[in-house]
């Protein structure tokens, strides 16, 4: 075999190796942890399916109001599960879509099939984690007439997004151990939030504890338990919810 076809056949491999491994890396999702999988099971309260979309329904109820939630950017939908059937349980449909190489903003417009999907629905609240709440939020400044709510988890909207003339309820709930989006960076962008905006700190909390997923030790600040901020994240998130259920 010559020089040439040994060079080539290298190269031929390094290239496929390298297809391979950034096509690894771009559709790459933070897997979730046990009790987010546990959490993906139907049972007397809570119906869990995952055609076309992670849903989470009221086993008991037909709910008028629902929630939907994009997650953070390269977290697999799944783990947030725990937090989602929790708030289903207390009477709403919870819909966590699949994004695009896992990233809200290739799909931020796909409330809009999930809205269609489900016209027994009456009003709709629509959130997010991290950049998943970014969307969210640029969301409901280009449709703020379909939207009657709005929760951001560990995010803020971006300069694109103006929601401060808003008539909608909107939470913002942050953890104070999160080194990007703190009392600080949110505060810079404040005039961005309706004046009535509600901020919620989690004392202890960090950014990785909205969810139930894997990460590695030096993204975990947290010093609450994960059982104790997913307590938290719930409270807020459904006291906002009871007002449009009101």
């Amino acid at each position: 075999m010559s020089k040439k076809k040994i060079f080539l056949g290298i190269l031929l491999i390094a290239i496929s190796g390298l297809l391979i491994w950034s096509a690894q890396w771009a559709t790459y999702a933070r897997p979730p942890l046990p009790e987010a999988l546990t959490a993906l099971e139907s049972d007397g309260l809570v119906s869990v399916t995952e055609e076309p979309w992670l849903t989470f329904s009221p086993a008991q109820s037909a709910p008028s109001v629902g929630f939907i939630f994009y997650p953070g950017g390269r977290i697999d939908p799944r783990g947030y599960a725990p937090l989602m059937r929790t708030i289903a349980s207390n009477g709403y449909l919870i819909i966590v879509p699949t994004m695009p190489l896992n990233m809200a903003p290739f799909n931020a417009n796909v409330a809009d099939d999930i809205m269609a999907y489900h016209p027994e629905i009456t009003h709709w609240i629509i959130g997010g984690h991290s950049v998943g709440g970014t969307m969210a939020a640029q969301y409901t400044h280009n449709h703020p007439e379909i939207i009657n709510g709005l929760i951001i988890w560990a995010s803020y909207p971006a300069n694109t997004a103006d929601l401060s003339e808003l008539s909608i309820p909107v939470t913002l709930i942050y953890g104070s151990l999160d080194p990007r989006v703190n009392a600080s960076s949110i505060a810079e962008r404040e005039s961005l939030l309706p004046p009535d905006c509600h901020y919620v700190q989690i004392k202890g909390g960090d950014h990785h504890q909205f969810g139930a997923y894997k990460i590695t030790l030096d993204e975990h600040y947290a010093t609450i338990s994960e059982e104790d901020q997913h307590k938290q994240i719930v409270e807020s998130t459904l006291a906002l919810l009871s007002k449009i259920k009101e």
